[in-house]
């Protein structure tokens, strides 16, 4: 996300930023809804800002040239790098606004919200969103009760990825407990192949695999507190998820190369340790994106040499869905709103989701995508579970909070999980320092 994660995975999956890309698909013969052979929005232009740069963008321009097709409406795509808010910002004050965000993170959104950047969605997107998305991606893109963003694309980040080939050397089998996971891992360590690479390098693939363990383990009620900062890191269910974690994570067996070398090891390079020609490690946790790493740069066959199994239940309880997600929002600033909300109210629809979905590399949470747009079974797979999920799902936790504790390398929670993979003999001192640093967080 995310990074958000999501948002941090596009700097593994793609190049530098690109600013100013812009789409030239014009409005050219054909009629529509406007009548009279011209497009309802012919003459007009919308500027979109995202994170997106690589494969993801191209994806993306795909889409938006489905709009201009539709609306006659010229589209510009304009990369803000990873730090979105401070990007957004800069072109507001400087009178150069973009008309529609790409939000990755629900953090930002709710920042956005507040600095009475945003336009309301009309009631028409209301709606459809109504219609088409679960009832909890409504509310992530809602703000005191106003609706500012719709959720175009999602992320499943409750998988665990595996090398089939490795799991049959072995002898084992995909878990449905967290405890049978590092069965199976330490089963996989004694056949000579170490359970998990993590990628630990970073930090924020430390907070999914918290956030995984806590929503699945102390439920979706005291996740929600804690993400909202209304029970502490101090809270006991805390000290319990990090328990739960560090017997993973101070377990040499289980973790290739231990807590130093995941420390040194990148979210790319945790998937090729998996899927490259030399394995070293049979287990790799994150989300449905890992897919997008195997097919593309490590050229393997997504669903034969890699499969994944659902994140499994802890303790008895439900097996965990964590998701992240870009929303589309619609700033004040903008100096092309009418095309803007239209723009909007387009990415609602299935039609346009399903442009990015057969592209590859996307799922959506939107529940009138055919899952037949989807490239492959395995993706077909994890955007399914992530609908049927419904309002069962919930965002990443870390891309909730502000980003000072959720989302800065070298700071926050990051660091502290990155502290923690290195040393998990104290939980209780792990849970104080995460304390200490989001009441620092949240009162700003």
């Amino acid at each position: 996300m995310r990074h958000t994660a999501a948002r941090r995975i596009r700097i593994a999956t793609s190049g530098a930023a690109v600013l100013g890309l812009a789409l030239t698909a014009t409005a050219c013969g054909g009629g529509d809804s406007s009548g009279g052979g011209k497009k309802a929005l012919s003459g007009q232009s919308v500027t979109v800002a995202g994170v997106w740069t690589g494969v993801e963008q191209e994806n993306f321009k795909k889409v938006l040239a489905g709009f201009t097709e539709k609306t006659g409406a010229k589209v510009t795509f304009v990369s803000t790098g990873d730090n979105v808010s401070t990007v957004i910002g800069s072109k507001i004050e400087g009178g150069n606004a973009p008309d529609v965000v790409m939000v990755p993170q629900v953090g930002v959104l709710q920042q956005f919200a507040e600095k009475d950047w945003l336009v309301p969605l009309s009631k028409e997107i209301a709606t459809d969103a109504g219609v088409n998305f679960a009832p909890v991606w409504k509310e992530y893109g809602t703000v005191d009760d106003t609706y500012y963003g719709l959720y175009f694309k999602a992320s499943h980040k409750s998988t665990v990825w595996y090398n089939p080939e490795a799991f049959a050397q072995a002898g084992v089998e995909p878990a449905k407990s967290y405890d049978a996971m590092l069965k199976a891992g330490r089963t996989l360590s004694d056949s000579g192949v170490p359970a998990f690479s993590v990628a630990g390098e970073a930090g924020w693939p430390l907070t999914d695999w918290f956030e995984n363990v806590y929503l699945s383990q102390a439920g979706p009620e005291n996740y929600d507190k804690l993400a909202a900062h209304k029970i502490p890191w101090t809270d006991p269910t805390v000290v319990k998820a990090l328990t739960t974690l560090g017997e993973l994570f101070g377990d040499k067996d289980l973790v290739a190369g231990g807590g130093a070398g995941a420390l040194r090891t990148d979210f790319p390079e945790s998937v090729e340790q998996v899927f490259g020609p030399d394995p070293k490690a049979g287990m790799v946790y994150e989300g449905d994106f890992v897919g997008g790493l195997v097919k593309d740069q490590l050229k393997k066959k997504v669903g034969e040499d890699a499969k994944f199994f659902p994140f499994p239940a802890v303790d008895g309880g439900k097996p965990p869905v964590v998701s992240g997600g870009d929303a589309a929002v619609v700033l004040k600033a903008g100096k092309h709103q009418k095309a803007a909300m239209e723009l909007v109210k387009y990415l609602a629809s299935a039609e346009a989701a399903g442009i990015w979905a057969k592209a590859g590399g996307f799922i959506s949470p939107n529940m009138s995508v055919h899952m037949g747009n989807y490239q492959d079974e395995t993706t077909r797979a994890t955007a399914q579970s992530l609908v049927d999920a419904g309002d069962s799902v919930r965002f990443d936790m870390s891309d909730q909070a502000p980003a000072a504790f959720g989302g800065t390398q070298g700071a926050g929670e990051w660091k502290l999980l990155q502290d923690f993979l290195r040393d998990p003999s104290d939980p209780e001192a792990t849970a104080r320092k995460l304390e200490a640093a989001a009441a620092k967080a949240y009162r700003k």
